[in-house]
């Protein structure tokens, strides 16, 4: 059995979670072993499958399990409910794994990760607890939460460009955790944005900024598209003008504007607006908790929720809010 010093677990194996711990097995030294934990069979059955020759690669059932097995454990969970569960469950979560590993084997640190985009109150929730865990732990053994959410989505995940944006409370932990976030992301985008809450804040606002951004420019090319201007060419005023963001020029919302793009794939395969939706309400909660005055989250929010309520955009890509506008009476 690989000792927990070279041992990496990885729980979650989602949309996201799926080809970041694809990256994560491919590129990590051929001497450890990977922990894989996820509620779907199917899942854990297709990720032995794929990557069978790559190296070893273990099945463990909990958050318990792999705390006790691993040094590095990560998580990558869609909720707040899930990571609760994950984390802090009495009987299988990974603080209880934490402490009976400490009281059973020789002593070891352990820097365990939640890589999803969560409410700030709850991860502030977790690394408090993970404080009042370590300090129970026996002489000699460490425990250290770090949050690093991701940016990217899927496409990132799965040709390993991810963004990292990590809180952590010290520097060995943030370096800790840099060495293998950088196995599922580009090498030089894992930043340390400072103590733990601080990566989530990090995601969280840039995900405000973005989701309005979105809705900000479809409803400009929508206004060109409606005059009769070409998209395409209207697009590449904007991308050398004051109007440029990622949403124009990485991600256009106007069907064959790019190529390769979900709006050119009928919004398919991209961040979904209810994900959308999702992130920019941690926004407003994340404002709300610290006293910040905001405008255009309301607006942005029903308008989501409005398209949301429609089958014929409901499940897609965030940028089909392009769709909904162009296929809606001004009001």
């Amino acid at each position: 059995m690989t000792s927990p010093a070279k041992t990496v677990a990885f729980i979650g194996l989602g949309v996201m979670g799926y080809p970041m711990a694809v990256n994560l097995r491919t590129k990590m030294p051929a001497d450890q072993t990977l922990l894989i934990c996820d509620v779907s069979k199917d899942a854990i059955a297709r990720f032995q499958a794929q990557m069978a020759g790559k190296g070893a690669v273990e099945v463990v059932g909990s958050g318990f399990d792999a705390v006790a097995k691993a040094n590095m454990v990560i998580t990558m969970l869609p909720d707040s409910s899930a990571v609760k569960k994950v984390y802090l469950d009495p009987s299988n979560g990974i603080l209880a794994g934490a402490v009976a590993a400490a009281a059973q084997a020789a002593p070891h640190h352990k820097i365990i990760m939640e890589c999803g985009t969560i409410e700030t109150a709850t991860i502030l929730e977790v690394a408090k607890a993970a404080k009042e865990t370590a300090a129970t732990l026996a002489a000699g053994a460490g425990l250290e939460f770090v949050d690093a959410p991701v940016s990217g989505g899927p496409m990132g995940a799965e040709n390993g460009s991810l963004t990292f944006m990590v809180g952590a409370d010290s520097g060995p932990a943030f370096a800790a955790a840099r060495e293998v976030l950088r196995t599922m992301g580009l090498r030089d985008s894992v930043f340390h944005c400072g103590p733990i809450g601080a990566g989530t804040a990090f995601k969280v606002i840039n995900n405000y900024l973005s989701a309005i951004t979105s809705l900000a420019a479809a409803e400009a090319l929508n206004i060109g598209v409606k005059m009769g201007l070409d998209p395409g060419l209207l697009t590449d005023v904007i991308n050398v003008s004051g109007g440029q963001c990622w949403v124009t020029s990485k991600s256009n919302p106007v069907p064959g504007v790019q190529p390769n793009v979900p709006s050119s794939r009928g919004y398919e395969g991209g961040f979904r607006i209810e994900l959308c939706r999702k992130v920019l309400g941690m926004g407003s909660q994340l404002a709300d908790m610290v006293g910040a005055r905001t405008i255009l989250d309301a607006p942005t929010l029903k308008a989501f929720d409005e398209a949301i309520a429609d089958e014929r955009y409901k499940g897609k890509d965030a940028r089909v809010v392009y769709k909904f506008l162009n296929e809606s009476e001004r009001k």
